[in-house]
């Protein structure tokens, strides 16, 4: 029993042992994931990442996080919201070529400045304070967008984090180097049987079958669902809304009913703390900066009077029991103060109340100024409420309304299962390979006899330097036996331990078992000398080093690849089909390398 993270680590430790006696894991068999949409879906994109200290020097993001702020949105970089990129233009990166003194930004030995300035760019424009990220005891830590927890000792990839602690004057952390990561998606897969539970799943039935082959079955509830889900209610502006919703969290106050808000971000969760402040209504504020406390502050959430702001799903699976006399003022009522991207999410809230048959409500609050509605909002919704002659501070309640939010929920909860899919098929790739080479590192680890395997590794060597110096397609004239000699000396060979005077008159068979009978008596002659043994030991050592060095050099590779890959498809090539492709290529190279 334990948390999805520390088994996925557990598993790529376990994949970083020197001895076998270190691993923890037992073979994946069956697994039963609570939450399984929280863990398998939400989760899914991120990957675990084990990493060590990188080469490159950190002062570059302190340069760019002083450039950035001087350059103006729209004029020197544009920002596509729906997709969550941003590109500086050429305006812009004139610009920032003049502050860093450098001539042509896009010049090979500028690639690093390039690369730094969209991530600075990002971390400047994309990544909001106490939304994105919070900043505790000088270090820079990620809150979970779904459950608006914190997310210690996870950062982001690719020198994001790098760029956001020097945004914030902070010290910047060396770049690391990745030694071993995987996604969620894939370890999961890696277990023979796996199930799992979560009160909200059938929306996301598809991606659950195409991804991990699991079917979804609804359970009926224990006790028949008394809660009552109102219709949404409209504004044209934020703070016509937020009015809204401190009126009726005014109105239920004075009558005593327990109330829990949700909202989507932290600053917007204190904002609304400040609202009621000034109004003298107690209540509880629960968000990452406080989630220590989260459980019995949820735990109250239903005694008489009590008023609770959440982020998102903060306390989920924690059951809220209401106080006495509670049931007859209607139970526990809820409030959204915006719709999710996923209407999963927004289930999440509305299912805190009306738990095992208990009376409850729902309502959600929305402006035309919320993300959801300004970036995926058809027209229609905005022409309606101009047609009606709309004032700032009245609402509507219209289900065709709410049947628009909807399709815009549905339009991003399918863009984002595409990013999934997509990001999935790279890892993919990825997975094969380390499969392929975590399968041999435990060979190794566990065999306790690898001479067969180093033998057969010389062997190959042997071999494949003939096929080079002294092709059988050549006639024998065009061999070139010094190159031949060199290369092996390099590898077993003393110098002059073979000459050439020795095999230029024999046949190519008799020439490769001469190259390979030394080979094996000085490998027998070095056993003797170091005993059998601490031969073995040896093997093992170097064996496992040089496999995690290659692995880790590939790991680098591989990012370089993705990253450019995307280039191919103005070649009209499929980037996936190419990257497949080279992939490979590398991995037979590295596996040759070893």
């Amino acid at each position: 029993y334990g948390t999805n993270n520390e088994f996925g680590f557990d598993y790529l430790r376990d994949n970083m042992v020197i001895h076998a006696e270190q691993m923890v894991q037992r073979p994946l068999h069956y697994c039963i994931v609570d939450e399984v949409d929280s863990i398998l879906i939400d989760e899914a994109r991120t990957p675990l990442i084990i990493s060590g200290p990188g080469e490159r020097s950190t002062d570059h993001y302190y340069t760019m996080a002083k450039v950035v702020p001087k350059l103006i949105k729209d004029e020197d970089y544009t920002i596509d919201e729906k997709a969550k990129t941003i590109a500086p233009t050429e305006q812009g990166i004139a610009k920032v070529e003049k502050m860093l003194n450098v001539e042509n930004l896009y010049d090979s030995e500028n690639l690093e400045y390039n690369h730094l300035l969209v991530q600075a760019l990002r971390a400047h424009a994309m990544m909001v304070r106490d939304k994105d990220y919070v900043v505790k005891d000088g270090e820079v830590v990620i809150v979970d967008e779904f459950t608006g927890r914190l997310m210690f000792g996870r950062r982001y990839s690719d020198g994001l984090h790098q760029a956001i602690e020097a945004k914030e004057g902070l010290k910047v952390e060396r770049e690391s180097q990745t030694l071993a990561a995987i996604t969620f998606q894939n370890y999961f897969r890696m277990y023979d049987k796996l199930a799992g539970m979560t009160g909200t799943a059938k929306t996301e039935e598809q991606e659950f079958i195409k991804i991990y082959g699991l079917e979804v079955f609804v359970i009926p509830p224990n006790k028949q669902i008394q809660r009552v889900d109102m219709a949404d209610v409209i504004y044209k502006t934020k703070t016509a809304k937020y009015r809204a919703v401190i009126n009726e969290i005014q109105k239920r106050y004075a009558n005593g009913q327990p109330l829990l808000v949700g909202t989507t971000s932290i600053a917007q969760s204190e904002e609304l703390s400040h609202m009621l402040k000034k109004l003298g209504i107690p209540h509880n504020v629960l968000n990452a900066k406080f989630h220590e406390k989260e459980a019995e502050i949820v735990a109250q959430a239903g005694q008489k009077g009590q008023v609770t702001i959440a982020t998102n799903m903060a306390g989920r699976g924690t059951d809220i029991v209401l106080g006495e006399g509670v049931p007859e003022l209607g139970g526990l009522h809820i409030i959204g103060t915006e719709r999710h991207e996923s209407r999963r999410i927004d289930n999440q809230l509305r299912g805190r109340s009306g738990r095992q048959g208990d009376p409850g409500s729902t309502q959600f609050f929305l402006s035309l100024e919320d993300d959801l509605m300004r970036i995926f909002g058809s027209d229609s919704i905005s022409k309606i409420m101009d047609k009606m002659g709309m004032e700032e501070n009245e609402e509507i309640q219209s289900s065709l309304v709410t049947k628009s939010i909807e399709k815009a929920q549905k339009k991003v909860e399918n863009r984002n299962f595409n990013i999934r899919k997509y990001i999935l098929e790279y890892d993919d790739v990825m997975n094969q390979q380390r499969e392929v080479l975590y399968d041999q590192r435990r060979r190794i680890l566990m065999g306790e006899d690898l001479k067969e395997q180093i033998l057969s590794m010389t062997d190959r060597i042997i071999l494949d330097a003939m096929n080079q110096f002294a092709d059988e397609k050549l006639y024998p004239e065009e061999w070139d036996f010094p190159g031949m000699l060199k290369y092996l000396e390099s590898y077993y060979l003393a110098p002059g331990q073979i000459t050439l005077a020795q095999i230029e008159d024999l046949s190519r068979q008799d020439i490769l078992d001469l190259l390979l009978d030394t080979a094996h008596r000085m490998y027998e002659e070095r056993e003797k000398q170091i005993g059998s043994e601490n031969m073995r030991e040896l093997e093992k050592a170097i064996l496992l080093k040089v496999v995690d060095a290659k692995w880790m050099d590939h790991l680098d590779a591989m990012d370089m690849l993705k990253e450019g890959i995307g280039l191919r498809s103005y070649g009209q090539k499929n980037p996936l089909v190419e990257y497949k492709f080279e992939a490979y290529e590398m991995f037979q190279e590295m596996m040759q390398s070893i």
